[in-house]
């Protein structure tokens, strides 16, 4: 948890922000330096663009780090944060209301896929790196990609859970089926040809064939064959392949596909068909 000395820092960095020495960036990436870097004090960055990168050498005191452009916060946002190697030297949190802070990425490889958040609209979009001490003074670097999108159906907001890429290990709920099939960037009738691991990246990836796409938001390749596509998911959510036809559901991170839901199409053909006769579909999917 961050340290009540920090936390008085980042309250004082609201007032004033601190002198940018030793430091290279523009509105989309930040490399910078601790060494020069005051202790207690907090350094402000403001990055604009819809993705970039954060490098921060040697990590001492903490960065305050809002995102997005500033006319940006009347639609919902969601960021994702991808570690770039050994994420080392510092913790990330995710500021909230009233100055509270929620760890987002800590100390080491980082989870497979990323980790992501949703702000509302009104919120404050800002992240708190705090500095990690450590006795020695060996090399660190605390570095990670981030790309944020707004969401385009404010009406229609992805589960907040589901936006990690660990929600893919849990069974989506009936209405959870629902919304994500409304909100997810890819939507694949098809059939799961196999699962490959990988325990470097600590991920699986499911080989699908589709044999109809209802929405993809990515790139796939397929001709007569047809269509192929990769879809990850965190290794120890255990994937394997099975018989039948599949409705393959979830979102793009950092130009991957990672998975959210993947029910049977005849389950998700009874929840929807169910909803319908209650007059409680959040939006019409057509499977047929």
């Amino acid at each position: 948890m961050p340290s009540p000395v920090l936390l008085g820092a980042l309250g004082c960095a609201l007032l004033a922000a601190a002198a940018f020495a030793g430091h290279s960036g523009d509105r989309c990436s930040w490399t910078g330096s601790g060494l020069t870097q005051e202790p207690g004090s907090v350094r402000q960055l403001t990055l604009r663009c819809a993705e970039g990168t954060v490098e921060w050498l040697y990590p001492a005191g903490a960065l305050r780090l809002t995102l997005g452009r500033p006319d940006a916060s009347e639609r919902p946002l969601v960021a994702c944060l991808r570690p770039i190697g050994h994420f080392a030297g510092a913790q990330v949190f995710v500021e909230r209301a009233g100055g509270s802070l929620v760890l987002l990425l800590a100390e080491g490889p980082g989870p497979a896929g990323g980790q992501c958040v949703r702000w509302d609209p009104g919120e404050y979009r800002a992240l708190f790196l705090q500095a990690t001490l450590h006795g020695d003074i060996s090399r660190r670097v605390a570095a990670f990609r981030f790309e944020l999108r707004e969401v385009e159906s404010p009406e229609l907001l992805p589960p907040a859970h589901r936006l990690s890429v660990d929600g893919a290990c849990q069974p989506c709920s009936d209405a959870e089926l629902l919304l994500t099939a409304c909100t997810s960037d890819f939507v694949i009738h098809g059939t799961i040809q196999g699962v490959t691991h990988d325990t470097e990246l600590q991920e699986s990836v499911i080989q699908v064939t589709a044999t109809r796409i209802l929405r993809y938001m990515l790139k796939f390749s397929g001709t007569g064959g047809g269509v192929q596509a990769s879809i990850r998911t965190p290794l120890h959510c255990g994937v394997r392949p099975g018989p039948g036809a599949f409705l393959l559901m979830g979102w793009s991170r950092f130009g991957e596909a990672w998975l959210g839901c993947a029910p049977r199409v005849q389950e998700f053909s009874r929840v929807y068909a169910a909803a319908r006769a209650a007059h409680l579909l959040p939006c019409e999917v057509v499977l047929d």
